[in-house]
């Protein structure tokens, strides 16, 4: 059953994306108008989405679900780092092209997919892979498209999303909840990020000449390691903590199916709009982020029927 709403989900937010490409071919909006929800998707719905899903009463089984989850996303986040390294050595792929092997679309796909197949209740553990990809994003990942390579601390501190994260971890920790109105806020704009961000993938795709891109094998290596390779590396490693025989945690390998969901998406819609941005990578990482999509449908329902069984 999963699957198969997987498969459902995925399609949608390919729709979204189709709508996006036909808003600029009918010339209703230009391609580069996308820079500008680029900036309102990444410094106010996703910090909203962050603070929304924070914004819940945490019983003990949660905090230990928690404890799991965040565990989960470090050590995948560290293992798609040494994926990236190799990939770096081998093939040396432009950043925007390391930038889309390694991060998923989890930030824009994983709290309406979830929600979708698992129910509302479960959102709080998606939070976990989202604040470490966003901690890893916007350090390592930004600077894949920067010519300045230096790291500002102040920035990252400063940065709206982390900000997010480190609010959304106090509310947790000290059981503190969003007044009910700014909740509703919060709640309104968070659940806009899966559709603008891939009505920005779209608008992206509408400026791509893809008879040339797609003839660049270097985008057929990236999909291939950000929806295979990737997806496969962190099955072994999940059902290697799924194995461990002093894990007691209440619904474990719920938990750490939602960390493998948010790990095999497509690459990240965020990819995009870093590159449009900074102006580095914008043709390559628009169709990467298309062709991922595309083989999502298929690879997705596959992994999680693997991982279930």
């Amino acid at each position: 059953m999963i699957p198969y709403l997987l498969f459902y989900k995925i399609v949608q937010l390919f729709i979204f994306m189709l709508l996006g490409f036909l808003i600029v071919k009918l010339k209703l909006l230009k391609s580069e108008d996308a820079a500008v929800l680029s900036k309102i998707s990444i410094y106010i719905l996703m910090p909203a989405a962050i603070i929304s899903a924070y914004d819940v009463e945490v019983t003990e089984a949660i905090s230990s679900g928690l404890v799991l989850a965040f565990g989960a996303a470090f050590l995948i986040h560290l293992l798609l780092l040494l994926v990236d390294l190799i990939y770096k050595k081998t093939l040396r792929p432009s950043g925007a092209e390391r930038a889309s092997a390694v991060y998923s679309n989890a930030g824009n796909i994983i709290i309406p997919l979830v929600s979708f197949i698992l129910g509302s209740e479960w959102i709080i553990y998606t939070t976990a892979f989202l604040s470490v990809q966003l901690l890893f994003l916007f350090t390592h990942g930004e600077r894949l498209f920067k010519e300045d390579k230096s790291i500002s601390i102040k920035k990252i501190i400063l940065n709206p999303n982390i900000l997010a994260i480190a609010a959304g971890l106090i509310m947790i920790l000290s059981s503190l909840r969003l007044p009910s109105i700014v909740g509703e806020v919060a709640d309104a704009l968070g659940s806009m990020v899966g559709t603008v961000g891939m009505l920005i993938a779209g608008m992206a795709m509408a400026s791509v000449d893809f008879g040339a891109v797609f003839k660049t094998k270097s985008v057929y290596i990236c999909s291939a390691v950000r929806m295979l390779v990737c997806p496969l590396l962190v099955f072994v490693l999940l059902k290697g903590i799924l194995a461990l025989p002093f894990l007691s945690i209440e619904n474990a390998e719920s938990i750490l199916l939602i960390s493998y969901l948010a790990a095999m998406t497509p690459a990240a819609a965020t990819i995009t709009q870093f590159s449009k941005l900074y102006k580095s990578g914008e043709d390559i990482s628009v169709s990467i982020n298309a062709l991922t999509t595309l083989l999502g449908i298929l690879t997705m329902p596959l992994f999680v029927m693997l991982f279930q069984l």
